[in-house]
C-alpha cells in the first residue's frame, strides 16, 4: 500500500483469484505485521472486488489498484495496471 505522488491516492498490490465476472476481477491481498501482544508475524489476508474496463487482468496475474468512488455496492476499487501476466500453461 503506497500513494503516488500525482494522484495522492492508496495504491494496493495484489493477485487476481477470479475474473468470472463482466468487468470485474476479485483480488486478494496479504499484509503481515507483528502483533503487539505475542511478538509474532501475523499475517492478514483480504479480497477486494476491482472494477476492470477492459478486462486485461485475467486469473493469477499480480495487480496494481487503488480506490475511487462506487461503482456497486461493494466494488469500490479501479485496476491500475498488470505488475506481472501470470503463465499459463497448456497440458
Amino acid at each position: 500500500m503506497t500513494q503516488t505522488k500525482e494522484t495522492k491516492r492508496k495504491v494496493f498490490i495484489g493477485k487476481v483469484i477470479s475474473d468470472k465476472m463482466d468487468k470485474t476481477v476479485t483480488v486478494l491481498t496479504e499484509r503481515t505485521f507483528m502483533h503487539p501482544v505475542f511478538h509474532k508475524v501475523v499475517r492478514v489476508s483480504k479480497k477486494y472486488k476491482v472494477h476492470d474496463e477492459t478486462e486485461v487482468a485475467k486469473m493469477g496475474d499480480m495487480v496494481a489498484f487503488y480506490e475511487g468512488r462506487p461503482v456497486s455496492k461493494t466494488k469500490y476499487m479501479y485496476l491500475s495496471h498488470v505488475l506481472d501476466a501470470a503463465t499459463i500453461q497448456a497440458k
